[in-house]
Formats: C-alpha cells, structure tokens, sequence
C-alpha cells in the first residue's frame, strides 16, 4: 500500500534545519532571549502620557491643557483630627507647617490653604463643615508619566508633617499620588501572577504529559518567549509608546498561553509518532509536517487578529497589539527552532522523570471518556448543534445591555491606602464628581470678548440648575493663550445622568456662548467626557476591526485549509465564543451575579476598552485549538476515511492535548481574576471563561456536529479556487534529515 506522508511545508523545512544544527539553533535562541532582555534592562520605556490615550474632544482638550499648564496635575492633602472634638491650633499650625515645606519645592505650585499663611491662596472652601477637618490643594509639574516621579517630594513632605502632628491624620491623595500607588499595585500584581502562574502551570503539564522534562519543556519556551518580549518592547516603546500599567501583564498573558499550546502541540504529536514505533527522526519530521504546520497557521491568524488593535483608533490599543504581536511572533520563532532542536536533543528522555500513576495512564493512550462523548455526539449531530449553539447564544443574550464604562477612581483597588484618603475626603467633603473642564485656546483668553464668554458661560450653567452645577471656576494659564473653565455635572459621573448632562453642555451651552467668540477653540474634557469619546471613538471602528479580523481570518484559513465552509464555520463558531464571553462579563460585572465571591467593586459596567480587546485575543486565541483540530481531522479526510470517521478521529486524538491546554489558559487566566485591580478582575474571568466554553461546548461538540451534517461538504472548494490545491503532495514519508523513511 502507498504510505502517505506529511506534506512538506515551512515548518518541516525549519524543523530539519533545527534538527541538522541543534546545538546552533539552541545557542541562537538563549542568546537571542539574553540580548532582549539585556536591551529591556538598559533601555527606559516610553509610556503613554494621560493626554496621548485620550479621544475626540476630551483628548484634544487634554493636550492643550497639558501644554498651557506646566502644573496641571491636582493633589490633596487631608489633615483631620483624630479625635470627635475639633482640633482648634493645631490644625492651623499644621497647615501653616504642610505649606511651608511643600512652598520649598520645585515641583509644587498654585498652592491653597483654609486659612490664612504665608506661601498659598486662601479658600474657606477648604475647611470642613464639622471643623474636624482641612485641606490643602496644589498642583504638580510635569505630564502624567513626570508627575509620578515629581510627587515623590509633595509625598515625603506630608509624611514629614504626618510624622510632627501625630494627633491629626494627615494624608495626599492626588492624580499623580493616586497613579503612582496603583503602578505599585500594579507592579505587586504583576509579580504574583508570575511567580503563581508558572508553578500552577507545570503541575497541569505533568498532568498532561505525566513526565517531569516533556511537562518543562512548553514552559520553557512559554517563559523565555515572555522574557524576549517583554524586553524587546521597550526600545520599541520609543516608536510606539505603551500603555504603562497594562502591557507587561498582557504580554504575560498571552505569551504564556500561546508558547505552552504551541509546545503541547508539537510535543504531544512527536511522542504519539514514537509510541506508534517511528524512529524519532521521522516522528519529529511528522510533528513538524503536522503540529508545526498547524502552530504556523495558528499564530499567523492569531497575530492577524491582534494587528486589529491597530485600526482601533486608541493609542492604547495599538500599544496592546504591537506588544501581542510581538510575544506571538517570538513564540512562533521558538516553536519551529529551538522546540525541535531541544526534542531531538533530548531523544527519548523526553520522558524523563515519569510520574508514575500518570504515565501508565498515558501509555495505555487516549481516554475512552473522549470516544464515548464524541460518539454520543455524532450520533446525533442535529440534537447536538442546536443544544449548544442554543446554549451559547443564550449565554450571549445579556451582552446586548452591554455599558461600557471609564471608572475613573472609582475603578482603584479599595484597599490600597490612597483609596482610604480618597474615602475620607469625599465623606469630610461630599461633592459632585470631578467636574468636566472646558478648556479654551486663543492667542489671549483674557480678551474682552472671551471673557464675556466666559460669563455667558457660568450664566448658562446657573440657567440648568438640574444638569450643570456650580461654582464655575476659570483658571488662566501664565501666557494667557489657554484657560480652563470647571462646570460640574448631575450624576455619578458614568450614569446617564453624567452623559445626558455632558451633551447640555457640549451641545447647547458651549456652542451658544464661547463658541461664538472668533479665534477661540473650545474643548470639553474631564473624566465623563473621556469616557463618552472613547465610546464613540470604539463605535465608529469597531466595523472596520470586525472586518478586518474576520477578513484576515478568513483568507489565512482558506489558504491553509482549502475550502471555503471552514473558514465561514470557524468565524460563526468564534463569533459565538467570544458572544458568550460577553454575556457572562455583563452578568457578573454590571448585574452583580457572583461578582461579591471575587471581590470586584462596582463600576457601573464593563471597563470600556475591554469588550474590543477580548474580540481580537478570543478570536485569536481560539484560533489555537481550531487550527489543531481542524488538521487532524483534514489529515484523516485525505488518508480516504468517511467523513464521520475523519471528524470523530480527529476530535478523539486531540480532545486530552486541547483540554490540558485550555485548562493551562483558564489557570492563567483565573490567576489574573484575583488580582486587586478591577480592570484584570473582568479580564481574567472573560479570558477564562470564553477559553473554557471554546474548549469544550464548541470544540467537543458544536464542531463535530456540524462537520457530521456538512459530510464532505466541509471540504468544498470552489472550482475557480482550484489553483489553491498547489502541487501534489509526497508519496513517501521523509524524516528530518531529508531521507525516505
């Protein structure tokens, strides 16, 4: 009989190559992960300031208010008594102390007080109702990323009084102060998921491969490739800055998730080759022609995804998909070098170190539960579909009240000590929430008839006492070419009362009073306004992300799979993935069901740039699982078996690989859910959940089952694609050493 081998491809030409130069190619790899990770050391990263992440309006408004005001960033200092009764004196001298060492600092201006001393403005405002407490407000130099290194002076100076007047509390809270603590945070975070992760990560690859060395060797090349990243994105960051607090975690994320699936992949089919009695050589040459085939596939379509994040018009996330694109790009590298390298390094002790009720286990091969289930499945395919894919959509349904939300402070871990600050403050001084900043532009915003204007403006304002409140405060800068006006609005400040008062103001009151002045440009900023443009902005290109993801999926599968139904089932299968996803962060985050069990605050909805994000890393993490699947049944309908067959050989032989690999995503990912940061809370639990739903409800049975009602159609390539089909494969299976096997 004619043997059919594996296709001769990239992957196979690289495996050879990595095989015949194994020593090179493993030298190559850890002196290109010692280099990057040497250029992260000495290289500072850029990150993106407050202004650069903004859009529309409030973005723009920003910048020019980060230009007019070399001190633009607001902090608070709290000095409150300790005891019931007021703290008379002392609460004046401390103040009059707090001035006098922040009035000796160079970063520190526009300062204000209660009470009258030497070196700040005076405002009663400043002064509790229950005269228990005070506070002194100012301004810091610098943007947003300076800011964090200019309040360290400002901090050290409340300490320093802190530490003098032991009867009051005396405490800073600011956006710099605030910025600074939640990095830290961040910071702590990041380490736990790291240093959690890569234990929990090799108990479930010893569990899967039930070997000490095969279960290191995914995590050695998962952890290296994170490593590469992670310091080759720092001298891009002076291209491209970076969205500081959450591009190392996200490079960890999927870096970690891609490179164990990659490895388990070409790892599990070369030790399936040798357990069939291959020599290593020829099973390494069948890994390669097959799982490494799959794993080229796999993260050219997961890295096509991620470039959606390019069209998103957020800087923000062209920093996420430069940085996924790189980690997946590195993985890709790695799989199909140093991975066969150290395969055929190793040899058979690969399997070295085996645990032993786990390896007889897997010696006696796939697990008859995976058989039964597919088999169930496919003898009634029909049932099968419409339950999961009812399941699914179901699942799907809460998505459609989706909001999406900016929580500002309120979205900042409670228990970090700057949030207790926070909470003192807003108890000692209840108020509205940060006001929306109109900020203007001229060559002199003290003209006369900006500054009738001006008073148009506050005289509007009055006018719609249940929308805008009151005071309106103008500040100038010192050139007089920009001017803020504060107007605070009804609501929380993400409600729709915020948004509903924000377009009064964006739509009547400015245009009908500074808007006619000549020469001025007008912008409303502020938090409210931040998160309604970035919305807005997320609207208009999320069509153009969707069909570009889609459209790039789309060709690369039917490249790769030539026939046109498998690529449209794979967007279908994915779409409803990533639907149910959705639906399930609506119902833990904005309807609060379980949300109390991990500890996640309310913010009022889903953090806005995360439902994007999760379209682009599901559609293309799933890709993972899909491609691999998809391959081994493609292999069995071109060895001549029945389509049934095919679809139950290839959903049996890869259901263990693909359930041990979601589960090393889902216990990432869930790691992430318990971090104190609310933004990773919805991103974990979204990951995790969609990973595990992709893995099961679609994989194991929504997929076989419409493969079974589709039959050969599966396969269906039109005739004038037929120049797709290429040249005609090898009839003789080679090794990779380029010999007949």
């Amino acid at each position: 009989m004619v043997r059919v081998g594996p296709e001769r491809n990239l992957a196979g030409a690289a495996c050879a190559w990595s095989v015949r130069n194994r020593r090179k190619a493993i030298a190559g790899w850890l002196l290109f992960v010692a280099l990057a990770y040497v250029a992260g050391a000495l290289v500072h990263q850029h990150d993106l300031t407050d202004a650069q992440m903004g859009n529309g309006q409030s973005g723009q408004g920003a910048s020019v208010l980060e230009r007019g005001f070399p001190y633009h960033n607001s902090e608070e200092v709290l000095l409150q008594a300790r005891r019931a009764a007021p703290p008379g004196q002392e609460l004046v001298r401390a103040v009059d102390d707090l001035v006098t060492r922040l009035g000796r600092l160079h970063s520190v201006a526009d300062i204000q007080a209660p009470f009258p001393v030497a070196g700040a403005l005076v405002s009663p405002a400043l002064r509790a109702a229950d005269r228990r407490a005070a506070l002194v407000t100012f301004e810091v130099a610098g943007d947003s990323n300076q800011a964090q290194a200019n309040v360290d002076a400002p901090l050290a100076a409340t300490a320093a009084s802190a530490a003098d007047h032991r009867s009051l509390y005396v405490a800073e809270f600011g956006s710099a102060s605030a910025t600074k603590a939640l990095i830290k945070a961040y910071d702590a975070d990041f380490a736990k998921a790291e240093h959690t992760s890569l234990p929990l990560t090799l108990a479930i690859l010893l569990v899967a491969f039930g070997a000490v060395v095969a279960a290191g060797v995914p995590l050695l090349l998962g952890f290296t490739a994170v490593i590469a990243a992670l310091g080759l994105i720092r001298p891009i960051s002076h291209v491209f800055p970076v969205a500081q607090a959450t591009i190392d975690p996200v490079i960890l994320l999927v870096g970690l998730a891609v490179g164990v699936d990659y490895s388990m992949f070409y790892l599990r089919r070369k030790l399936e080759e040798r357990h069939a009695g291959n020599d290593t050589e020829t099973a390494l040459a069948t890994a390669a022609a097959t799982s490494g085939r799959a794993v080229l596939v796999s993260g050219l379509t997961v890295m096509a995804a991620m470039a959606g994040m390019l069209l998103a018009g957020n800087k923000v996330f062209v920093s996420l998909g430069i940085g996924t694109i790189l980690v997946v790009a590195v993985t890709i590298v790695g799989s199909v070098t140093i991975l066969p390298a150290v395969m055929a390094r190793l040899g058979d002790g690969i399997e070295w170190g085996r645990v032993p009720v786990i390896a007889r286990r897997r010696a006696r091969g796939q697990s008859p539960m995976w058989s039964t289930l597919v088999d169930w499945v496919l003898r009634r395919p029909s049932v099968s579909a419409a339950v999961s894919a009812g399941a699914l959509l179901a699942l799907a349904i809460p998505a459609l009240g989706m909001h999406t939300v900016d929580p500002g402070t309120v979205g900042l871990p409670p228990h970090l000590p700057i949030m207790q600050t926070y909470d003192r403050i807003q108890s000692a001084f209840p108020g509205a929430p940060a006001p929306a900043l109109v900020v203007l532009k001229s060559g002199d915003v003290t003209a006369p008839a900006v500054t009738r204007g001006v008073a148009q403006l506050t005289a509007a304002v009055q006018s719609h006492p249940g929308t805008l409140r009151g005071p309106v405060v103008e500040t100038v800068s010192s050139d007089r070419t920009v001017a803020i006006v504060t107007v605070s609005l009804a609501g929380n400040g993400t409600d729709g009362t915020s948004t509903a008062a924000l377009g009064v103001l964006r739509n009547e009151v400015v245009p009908a009073t500074v808007g006619h002045v000549p020469g001025l440009q007008a912008y409303v900023a502020g938090n409210t306004a931040g998160s309604v443009d970035f919305n807005q902005t997320m609207s208009r290109h999320l069509p153009l992300v969707f069909a570009f993801v889609l459209c790039m999926a789309f060709v690369l599968l039917l490249l790769s799979f030539r026939s046109i139904l498998i690529p449209l089932l794979t967007i279908v299968l994915n779409l409803l993935s990533v639907g149910a996803a959705y639906g399930l962060l609506v119902l833990v985050f904005q309807d609060g069901y379980l949300r109390s069990l991990i500890g996640a605050q309310d913010v009022g909805g889903v953090i806005d740039w995360i439902p994007l994000f999760l379209l682009v890393v599901l559609f293309g993490l799933s890709m993972d699982y899909h491609v691999l699947v998809l391959s081994r049944i493609r292999e069995g309908h071109q060895r001549g078996l029945a389509p049934g067959e095919a679809v139950a050989t290839g959903i049996t032989s890869t259901a263990g690989i693909i359930t041990s690999a979601a589960l090393v995503m889902v216990a990432v990912f869930s790691i992430f859910a318990t971090l104190s940061e609310i933004d990773f809370k919805q991103l974990g639990i979204a990951l995790a959940s969609a990973v595990l739903i992709d893995a099961t409800i679609v994989r194991i049975v929504l997929l076989p089952s419409v493969m079974t009602l589709l039959g050969a159609r599966s396969w269906y390539l039109p005739r004038w694609l037929g120049f797709l089909n290429g040249k005609a494969r090898t009839t003789e299976p080679t090794n990779v050493m380029g010999r007949a096997a």
